[in-house]
Parts: C-alpha cells; structure tokens; sequence
C-alpha cells in the first residue's frame, strides 16, 4: 500500500509540477529556480531519504560544484538543496525518471559525439552561470559503487571553465555525497547497493528497492573552495578537488 500511495503521490506532483515548470522557463520567471528544490524535497520526503549536510555551498560565482555519483538519487539529493543545474551526458535524457529529473532541473545535455555542438552548450552553461546558479558535475562521468571514489575527467572541468571564459576566475568547490545509514543502522559495504544505482542495475527494480527499505541517510559534505583562473593549472585544481572530494567521502563513509 505504501509504495502505491508514494507512486501516486509522486505522479500527481509530476503531472502538476511539469507544465507549470514548462510554463515558468517560457516566461523566465524566477519560479522555474525553485520548483525543482521543491519537487525534489517532496520526493525525498516520500523516499524517505534524509540529507544531512556538512558545511554549504559556497557564496563566490561563477561556482562549479564537482561531486563523486553513486546514485539516481543524487540527482533529488543535490536538487533539494538551492537552485541549481547540472551538466550530463546527452544519453541520460532518454533515461527513465532519472532524465525527467534531469530536465526538470534545467540541466545541460552534452553530446559527446557532437563536437560541433560544442559552442552552443558552452554559450547556454554560462548563461546559467553568469546568472548566477552553481554548476553541478559528477566529474567521475559515471556512477560507482557508493564505497569509492573514481578518478575525476579534467576534460569536463575543462569544458566549463572555456564556457565562462569570459569570467576572471571560476570558484571550484569539492562536494561529496555518502550513503552512511540504512533504517537508522549504518550501512556497510554490503548494504551499499540498497542506496547506490551502478553497473548495470535495472532503475524500475532499484527504485522500488528504495521504496521498500525507506529510511536512507545521506550525507553531503563541502570542502574548501578553489580558484580556477588562467594562473592556475585545471588539470591540477581537478586534482586537488578529487583528492577532497575522496577524504570527504571517506570520512562520512567511515561515521567520522
């Protein structure tokens, strides 16, 4: 009974909130920033997934937010937070509810085979950018296990930071997000997957998985924010944000 009532809660709040989200980005109202927070807190709440955090985002824009992925759930755990969009691969769109969320959250397709495309997606991210919303990337380009972090692709930082070329500096801040209690216990390596969406897991199976455990504890943690200007060295900001973003995650993982 419960997982029919969240599904019909979740298609009502999805059949109400897409053409009035639709409506708010025609006109550009300043609703269309907040809609998805909102969407994405209901969501949570009917999950029953609790975010913690650990310190915010930072105040500095431009800012880019580079986070480790482990999950689907990312997406809502990091929409409820403040107004913001994400960049991700082209294929994701034609994802299952995962790409619903995703464009619900105004984010940035890029196809990878398009190099002439380039340009325009470059032009749209510093739009956003310059009107001052964070950027999201999973620098990873793709989800793990929940249990480690995978290296980080300088090319996608890259990519932003020759979006906003017109900027003086880029704020680059490190995010990590850890699944760390299942029920209230906390989650071993074991449990991981009950949270963590990876490999080739099937999303209708996952989600409902979700559904049934409930009560999932999520910590997303900030570390300190970088400087990426035409003195620094992308590479080795992309670098140094990994290198945080694994000792974040690790000390969540860990309960400390």
């Amino acid at each position: 009974m419960r997982l029919w009532a969240v599904l019909a809660v979740v298609l009502a709040a999805t059949a109400v909130g897409l053409p009035v989200q639709w409506l708010a980005l025609k006109l550009g109202l300043p609703l269309r920033r907040w809609i998805p927070v909102l969407y994405h807190r209901l969501l949570l709440r009917l999950l029953g997934v609790r975010v913690h955090l650990k310190g915010a985002p930072a105040a500095d824009r431009p800012l880019l937010l580079l986070s480790n992925h482990a999950s689907w759930l990312d997406i809502p755990v990091i929409g409820s937070l403040t107004p913001l969009f994400f960049v991700a691969k082209s294929e994701v769109a034609a994802w299952p509810l995962v790409g619903l969320l995703a464009k619900f959250q105004r984010t940035v397709f890029v196809d990878r085979q398009r190099r002439q495309a380039t340009g325009s997606v470059n032009r749209e991210i510093a739009e956003r950018l310059h009107a001052g919303d964070p950027v999201v990337l999973f620098a990873e380009g793709t989800s793990s296990d929940g249990n480690r972090v995978l290296p980080f692709r300088t090319a996608l930082v890259g990519a932003v930071r020759e979006a906003v070329a017109s900027a003086e500096a880029v704020t680059v801040q490190p995010m990590a997000i850890a699944y760390v209690r299942l029920q209230g216990l906390p989650m071993g390596r074991q449990h991981r997957p009950a949270a963590a969406w990876f490999g080739d897991m099937e999303l209708a199976a996952h989600l409902l998985d979700v559904l049934r455990h409930g009560a999932i504890d999520v910590e997303v943690s900030f570390g300190a924010p970088l400087v990426l200007d035409a003195a620094h060295d992308r590479k080795q900001v992309t670098r140094d944000t990994e290198r945080a973003v694994r000792t974040l995650a690790a000390a969540s993982l860990a309960g400390r």
